[in-house]
């Protein structure tokens, strides 16, 4: 294990994107921060250092553990990473149709959509 790691390989490797582009994209557009700081994808991270990645309108708040650069396990992967985020508090779904009322138009489509956080 290195002692330090690139931020978008170690969101990668600790499962936190599905791909090292993705991570990668998520750098550029702004959406990682190390120690409150916006993080380019190069930016090396070390245990100890706290991330906050912006995913899906939510942060998530995760603290280095170890420095992984390739994608492990996930046991392993999660002894890396020590997650601190806040519970969400669920959201009420109440999408209601009247039975037989056809296809939902497409406002009530963007509405059922913002409902489920999408």
């Amino acid at each position: 294990m290195a002692d330090v790691v690139r931020a978008d390989a170690w969101l990668w490797a600790v499962r936190v994107y599905k791909t090292r582009s993705a991570a990668t994209t998520a750098c550029r557009a702004g959406h990682v921060r190390v120690n409150g700081e916006k993080a380019k994808a190069a930016q090396q991270v070390r245990p100890g250092d706290e991330l906050r990645v912006r995913i899906a309108g939510f942060d998530r708040i995760l603290v280095v553990r170890q420095t992984i650069a390739k994608r492990v396990g996930a046991p392993q992967a999660a002894v890396a990473a020590e997650d601190r985020t806040p519970v969400r508090e669920p959201v009420a779904m109440v999408a209601v149709r009247d039975r037989g009322a056809g296809r939902p138009t497409k406002r009530e489509r963007r509405d059922i959509d913002k409902l489920r956080g999408r």
